[in-house]
């Protein structure tokens, strides 16, 4: 309708709009800025250097997305580097001023993937945060591996390569900020509120309180708004030096550069199996890009820890310090880029024992979890396979390549086994019933597009027993209880599971208060009170604040599935074409089929988008992305999509993963697409790929 306000739309009296100068180098220093052109233009106030800004503490990791804040001093680390701000009374002229803005730099050789040592991480809690595997796990020794390897019937030694990309939601990243004394207000197109709160307050520093933080829609985020960036920071600092309220919206050229991405990842999978098809050894090591400040790793290896049953498991995660900014999670970040390599391997394994590729998953399906021994909370993957293959016609499929045809296309048929973790975060909420038979829900969580305004209400309705067209939302004030961030596939099943307790909570107040009313939606009719609240809470197994993979639960905790794609492949172009797809999901309970259908379709869409056309080109020569503009970026369009796309899930209720029985899903469903899909061209080829995005010349080649 248009109704929804975003960030970016906050227009507090007075505010100016700040223009983010940035750098042309990805290595060096600033040795002079020249703002007297940029002061001589109609509307511009002042130009902000590094010498105007506020002296920070360091930056709490997390929330803060980067241990590097620009605009501190003179060092520049990455090209895109905030190195000024033009403050302006319209856009515009910030805009022009921002032209006239004289930057010289002592310019340095910057290092970059291609030539960076390849190290081991510190410590997994140097990471921003995503402390929650480790960076190396063995069940087994190097001995052991080399022992199976000699022995197999059949093994798979490959590197497999995925591409750099950025989060492009449909709302770039933005804030207002507005300084009332000494107390923060903020609007600000995030994941995470209270995150901003606790970054902001240790910053700055001034008490968690006095930052009131807004965000009731965030227009989109993949990751890319979960935690605190530069951007942030500097409209803030901005405000406070200015003594106005500020705007700055970083625009669609400034995610590439601001706001993190996905990092390029190398993927080495050494394969060992029996005649059987039983793999007697697994080991996975993951390379990924991080900055020159920051352990930021891509846990390549984080679903191969998950899948399969095997004696011998060992992962390692290794990264590359470039002059680049810091990566950051992306949907599905780890097990995405990891299963392309995984879930590659293993069709080339299977091709190797002459063995049907879901035959093979079939006979290494893991009972327990591989790595630690831990029961899974709730796993229906075999029932996923099945139902999957049956839906798609899998039996049918011939097994050698090049042997189906339509007109000039070539045919191929591939799948892959789909695994996310499972994070949870403590949830907060409060539920409150009016006079008039409505019920409120209040929480400090966010909309980011994924239907937690329709969800919550069906939980509190099914709770309640009150239509969900009378209950009301208010998300996105840190005013309101404290919840988790809007990201890892949490929102549903954490927040869920506290609203689901203020509604027992709020019905058992009620019952007191009126102990023979009909039903609750009329229960205080006549009793002369206004309103009923309570507060909900849920914590994961321990207290835990936050965990992934299930805790301190005692249980392993994932979600799962199936996807089988068809493609055609136009022989003489190399033109690539997703045809139709199956993808089937064990996920805990389905609280609402439609708006958790929607999140498979659109993650089995961007699966096709990371295996055929996503790429953030650089130029590694200056550091630099060779295109910062949607033009200049193939994603999916419509055309790119077919009708035929279908998604089911395998009735379950997980008890131990949630209280009201769900796993989180949202990323579920753009795992493991693009392995199916480097699957199907090769069996419509015969042309194996191991590098993404699939390149017309390499397939030609």
């Amino acid at each position: 309708t248009g109704a929804a306000r975003y960030a970016g739309e906050a227009a507090p009296a007075g505010a100016l709009h700040a223009v983010m100068v940035t750098s042309t180098i990805a290595a060096g220093e600033v040795s002079n800025i020249d703002s007297s052109e940029a002061l001589r233009v109609p509307g511009v106030v002042r130009v902000l250097t590094h010498a105007d800004m506020p002296r920070l503490q360091p930056p709490p990791s997390p929330p803060a997305a980067q241990a590097f804040t620009p605009m501190q001093g003179t060092e520049v680390r990455y090209e895109g580097q905030p190195v000024a701000i033009v403050l302006a009374e319209t856009l515009e002229a910030g805009e022009e001023g921002l032209r006239r803005v004289r930057v010289s730099y002592r310019a340095a050789r910057p290092t970059m993937f291609t030539s960076a040592a390849t190290v081991r991480p510190r410590s997994a809690a140097d990471k921003n945060g995503y402390a929650f595997a480790e960076i190396d796990t063995a069940k087994g020794s190097e001995q052991d591996l080399q022992a199976a390897l000699r022995m197999a019937a059949a093994r798979v030694d490959q590197t497999y390569a995925t591409a750099t990309r950025h989060h492009h939601p449909m709302e770039p990243s933005a804030t207002v900020a507005q300084w009332l004394g000494d107390e923060l207000h903020i609007w600000d197109s995030t994941q995470w509120i209270y995150g901003v709160r606790y970054a902001l307050s240790a910053m700055l520093p001034i008490a968690p309180e006095k930052v009131h933080v807004r965000c009731p829609y965030t227009g989109g985020g993949f990751g890319g708004k979960g935690y605190v960036w530069p951007h942030q920071v500097l409209a803030v600092l901005a405000a406070r030096v200015a003594g106005r309220p500020v705007k700055l919206n970083v625009g669609r050229a400034g995610m590439f550069t601001d706001s993190g991405y996905q990092p390029q990842v190398l993927n080495r999978l050494r394969l060992a199996a029996d005649a059987q098809g039983r793999l007697t050894a697994v080991d996975h090591e993951s390379t990924s890009a991080s900055s020159m400040a920051d352990d930021y790793i891509e846990y390549g290896a984080a679903g191969t820890r998950g899948l399969y049953a095997t004696p011998v498991l060992l992962t390692r995660s290794r990264i590359r310090h470039c002059h680049v900014g810091t990566p950051t999670a992306m949907r599905a970040p780890h097990e995405g880029p990891g299963l392309f390599a995984l879930e590659s391997a293993m069709d080339e394994l299977a091709l190797q024992l002459n063995m049907d590729p879901l035959a093979l998953r079939l006979a290494n399906h893991a009972d327990r979890d591989p790595a630690d021994g831990k029961p899974f909370s709730s796993k229906k993957l075999r029932e996923a396979y099945l139902e999957g293959a049956r839906r798609f016609g899998w039996d049918k499929r011939p097994a050698r390549p090049r042997a189906m045809r339509d007109g000039d296309w070539l045919v191929g048929w591939g799948m892959a086994s789909c695994i996310m973790s499972t994070f949870r975060f403590a949830s907060t909420a409060r539920v409150s019933l009016k006079a008039d038979g409505t019920v409120h829900i209040a929480s400090g969580t966010q909309e980011i597009g994924t239907g937690p305004y329709t969800v919550m209400a069906q939980i509190a309705s099914q709770s309640l027993g009150i239509p969900a067209e009378r209950i009301r939302l208010t998300l996105g004030d840190t005013a309101l209880p404290e919840s988790g961030g809007a990201f890892g596939s949490s929102i549903t099943l954490s927040l869920g599971s506290a609203v689901q307790d203020a509604c027992e909570k709020l019905k058992a107040r009620v019952k007191a208060i009126a102990p023979q009313a009909r039903d609750l939606a009329t229960a205080l009719e006549g009793t002369g009170i206004d309103q009923v609240s309570a507060d909900g809470e849920w914590k994961p197994h321990g207290g835990a604040v936050f965990d992934a993979f299930g805790g301190s639960s005692g249980y392993s905790m994932h979600t799962w599935g199936a996807v089988f794609v068809e493609v055609g492949v136009d022989e003489q172009l190399g033109l690539v074409r997703l045809r139709r797809a199956v993808g089937g999901y064990s996920a805990g309970r389905i609280v609402n089929p439609r708006t958790a259908r929607s999140q498979m379709v659109g993650g089995i869409i961007w699966g096709w988008g990371q295996a055929a056309l996503e790429e953030s080109a650089m130029d590694e020569r200056h550091g630099r992305y060779l295109s910062k503009n949607l033009s200049g970026v193939m994603v999916p369009v419509n055309a790119d999509i077919p009708a035929d796309i279908d998604v089911f899930f395998v009735d379950e209720f997980d008890p131990h993963a949630s209280a009201i029985g769900a796993r989180g899903i949202g990323e579920l469903g753009a795992t493991g697409v693009s392995a199916a899909v480097a699957n199907a061209v090769w069996h419509a080829t015969g042309t194996r790929l191991r590098k993404l995005p699939l390149h017309i010349p390499d397939l030609l080649g």
